[in-house]
């Protein structure tokens, strides 16, 4: 809905746009209807909300933003198709829409920020703070740079967002949550059941025996597609990353040498030391009270008659680092266990210091750290020539050149993986352990022909990777003497379902019928059990969740069944015991309930009132435009 409205002001920018973006998948289908507003317009424009026009170009930059956006939170590259096929780019253009519609009305209504207001929340946004802990000026820049925006766009946008904000605050206003939807909700997540039952397996079933002739045919013949063999493809691979190019070897023994001793500190852990500290508005009154604890009244007690409780004075377990005032830092760390400091004078006043537990720091030698210093500058340094060695891979490919002839070429070590299957597996059926789980190389090999030359998916962590698809083997129907063992197997787990439904329809009738279940239990060869504390949507021991969802169909007193994780396991069961939730509504739990149900309410109460300002101030949507930024063809008119 528009939690990228209520969230977009109060992170950094990363968590801004990602909160409008995943906020607003869905308001473009809540708000207006898409068939009935895409009408053609302009050539320039994607859309006109009032007066106020969407540029092809502005929507090309958003469009393209955000899917580098979702493309990173995916791991994986998400193609023009994939957007296409799932509906992002109608549904940025509806996010993009309603923000439009709001700055249209945040200027109808006049609002406006001042300048400081929009610094203010810049440099308070911890997201552009360097390591003292103040607003870094490089940082900003830095941050706002890798994200594609320039210092005057960011601003205007902040600007735009915070008056959005304002808006849905007044439109929401303090929600307030009826206690009986809580109340429901709360019996929802948190009733708890207990039942006794019957586990059935396949010992249950009885004898089954092997298949005849017949029986193997029929069951053949009606599950042909089941038993297809799939398509295959013959992939080679290459792989650009800093760890695949580098060369730890060159780097010279006197640059690690250099770094281990720039360094040193991170090649270990710091010391670290249970705290306790009370601040005091004088040297005098910190004397006082420390003469008072060298004489035997504890640190803790001084810290009760100044009316301060223990989690005013446990700073807890900190490394010096830890500090922010260096003279505090120093006078801690020079104390021995459970030792009182003098009174130390810092920037926030004088304190007393009292260590606990002291947690000894570790320091890897040069040599254990060399091996791991080699590999690290041996990659960044293979970072600078990443750029290089992508355009030539770029121009080999552009001038006809094979994956293979390529990075034959060029020194490189392709891989290839002679028959690879849509789910990821080999001929024998299993999963290829070798193949790259990031991007999505099964998706893009299964997207593309032989000899298409395929764009290089983007590596997290920094790289690129190709693929050509060399070879094809369709998927083909298999003979039942192929697949024999299988369809073997596969008969027999059928059989067993079937054998294993019919028992527990068996036993449950009994139990309707006023049989004890210690009776059924006894006949059957098996043990009654409980399961205690089930919860709905969670598995409990050996009950499945699929399985606790039917328990939670059934009333006190009643019984019923259930499968298991697999056909071959059923359950019989009775509802023994119902304990209803309390609800404090003082709870945290309760609390952080309410909260989330005042932001759905809010996002609903939002939503409406843009579906109204949008037929206010007029919508007008133009298909041809849009095609024309995510590369789709003309619609048919």
């Amino acid at each position: 809905m528009l939690r990228g409205i209520h969230k977009a002001s109060s992170t950094w920018l990363g968590k801004a746009v990602m909160a409008v973006i995943m906020g607003g998948l869905i308001i473009s289908f809540a708000i207006w209807g898409i068939g009935d507003i895409f009408r053609g317009f302009g050539l320039n424009a994607v859309a006109k909300v009032g007066g106020t026009e969407i540029s092809i170009e502005q929507f090309r930059q958003y469009y393209t933003e955000q899917l580098q956006q979702i493309s990173r939170r995916l791991g994986r590259q998400i193609t023009p198709d994939q957007a296409r096929g799932l509906g992002f780019d109608r549904q940025l253009l509806g996010q993009m829409v309603a923000e439009r519609t709001l700055d249209e009305h945040a200027k109808k209504l006049r609002l406006g920020l001042a300048d400081t207001d929009i610094a203010r929340r810049i440099i308070g946004d911890q997201g552009f703070w360097g390591p003292n802990g103040q607003f870094d000026r490089t940082r900003f820049e830095q941050v706002i740079r890798q994200a594609g925006f320039t210092e005057g766009r960011y601003v205007a946008e902040q600007r735009s967002v915070l008056l959005r904000r304002q808006i849905a605050q007044s439109v929401s206003g303090d929600m307030r949550v009826p206690a009986t939807a809580l109340e429901v909700i709360n019996q929802f997540q948190n009733e708890k059941r207990t039942i006794e039952y019957l586990a059935l397996g396949a010992a249950q079933a009885g004898n089954v025996p092997q298949p005849t002739p017949e029986q193997m045919s029929k069951y053949f013949e009606d599950r042909k597609v089941v038993f297809r063999a799939p398509e295959y493809r013959k992939v080679i691979l290459l792989m650009l990353t800093p760890a695949e190019i580098a060369k730890p070897d060159s780097v010279p023994e006197a640059d690690i040498k250099t770094y281990y001793d720039d360094h040193k500190a991170s090649f270990g852990t710091p010391e670290r030391r249970e705290l306790r500290q009370m601040v005091f508005p004088n040297v005098e009154e910190a004397t006082a009270a420390r003469e008072r604890i060298v004489k035997g009244t504890s640190f803790a007690d001084v810290a009760k008659e100044r009316g301060m409780k223990d989690s005013d004075i446990d700073v807890g377990m900190v490394a010096k680092a830890d500090i922010i005032d260096p003279a505090v830092a120093d006078a801690a760390f020079a104390l021995k266990p459970k030792e009182v400091s003098a009174p130390v004078k810092g920037q926030f006043g004088t304190v007393l210091l009292q260590t606990g537990k002291i947690e000894a720091g570790t320091q890897k030698t040069y040599e254990e750290a060399a091996p791991q210093i080699k590999r690290e500058m041996a990659e960044s340094r293979a970072k600078s020539e990443l750029g290089s060695l992508r355009d030539k891979i770029e121009d080999e490919r552009a001038a006809g050149s094979t994956l293979a002839e390529t990075a034959k070429k060029l020194l490189l070590k392709p891989t290839t993986f002679d028959a690879i299957d849509r789910t990821g597996r080999g001929l024998d059926g299993k999963l290829l352990a070798d193949l790259p789980k990031t991007p999505d190389v099964i998706n893009a090999a299964f997207s593309t022909d032989i000899g298409v030359d395929t764009d290089a998916l983007q590596i997290p962590g920094g790289g690129y990777l190709w693929l050509d698809v060399t070879g094809i083997t369709p998927s083909r129907e298999r003979p039942l003497d192929e697949v024999k063992d299988q369809v073997a197997a596969r008969w027999h787990d059928d059989e067993v379902a079937k054998r294993l439904r019919m028992k527990a329809d068996d036993l449950l009738a009994k139990l309707k019928a006023g049989r004890s279940m210690a009776q059924l239990a006894t006949e059957a060869g098996i043990q009654v059990q409980t399961a205690t504390d089930l919860q709905r949507r969670k598995s409990a021991g050996f009950i499945p969740a699929k399985a606790v969802e039917e328990v939670f169909k059934t009333a006190k007193g009643d019984a019923g069944s259930a499968e298991g994780e697999t056909q071959v396991q059923r359950f019989v069961y009775r509802v023994t015991d119902v304990i209803d939730p309390k609800l404090d509504i003082a709870s945290p739990e309760a609390k952080q309930l309410s909260t989330t149900l005042q932001s759905s309410y809010a996002d609903d109460v939002i939503g409406e009132y843009i579906g109204r300002l949008e037929n206010e101030y007029g919508v007008t949507l133009n298909e041809q435009a849009l095609n024309q930024v995510i590369g789709a063809g003309t619609p048919n008119q």
